[in-house]
């Protein structure tokens, strides 16, 4: 019987077969790269980059639109992922899982620290200049103000602005933004007690 022959008489459920024995196989590996990853394999640090690098930059260039920032997102997954290698729990999934979760986790991170940044040079750019006579304190104090507003919720980092820079009372922010009087009184209560707390962990640290 010719192989062509051969072939065309193997029963139709020895393919499945042959596809579940390498899908096994292919799990197989995937365990015992994991194990040797977990355990501290230096070599077992450069087969995981090699075989799911291109799946972390993929989902890192896919969600921030920018190759460099893509770039340093996945080296930063994989740093992180081989110092905490040790939190690393396979009956929770599987490795290229739990790279892609920490990857999630460090794009959260990097777009919630430059909106925080974009908050506060807004916040900036909204203050007026400093005298030229202006102490280095008082600058500072004028930053910490710029961050801190640039923490807090926006319907409280809006009312205070306006408090702030626009000079505006409680009723005339509260008809400015439609919000009741006694929950803009709220928000600047909150807000001044949230610079005053940061106010006085500045000055403890020094």
């Amino acid at each position: 019987m010719s192989a062509a022959a051969t072939v065309l008489s193997t029963p139709r459920k020895a393919i499945p077969l042959v596809t579940e024995q390498r899908e096994e196989t292919a799990v197989i590996d995937a365990d015992a790269l994991a194990e040797r990853f977990t355990a501290g394999d230096e070599a077992a640090l450069r087969e995981t980059y090699d075989r799911h690098g291109a799946a972390v930059y993929h989902l890192a260039s896919r969600s921030l639109r920018n190759r460099g920032d893509a770039e340093d997102i996945t080296q930063a997954v994989f740093v992180s992922a081989w110092l905490s290698r040790a939190t690393f729990d396979p009956a929770r999934g599987s490795l290229l899982g739990w790279l892609l979760a920490i990857t999630r986790r460090k794009i959260i991170d990097l777009v919630r620290v430059r909106q925080r940044a974009e908050r506060v040079e807004e916040v900036i750019r909204r203050q007026p200049e400093p005298a030229p006579e202006a102490s280095a304190e008082q600058v500072v104090d004028q930053l910490v103000v710029a961050d801190e507003l640039a923490r807090l919720p926006a319907d409280q980092r809006t009312v205070l602005e306006l408090a702030f820079y626009d000079d505006l009372t409680h009723q005339q922010i509260s008809e400015r933004t439609g919000l009741a009087l006694g929950t803009v009184k709220s928000h600047i209560r909150r807000g001044m007690g949230a610079i005053k707390r940061r106010w006085e962990v500045d000055s403890e640290a020094y």
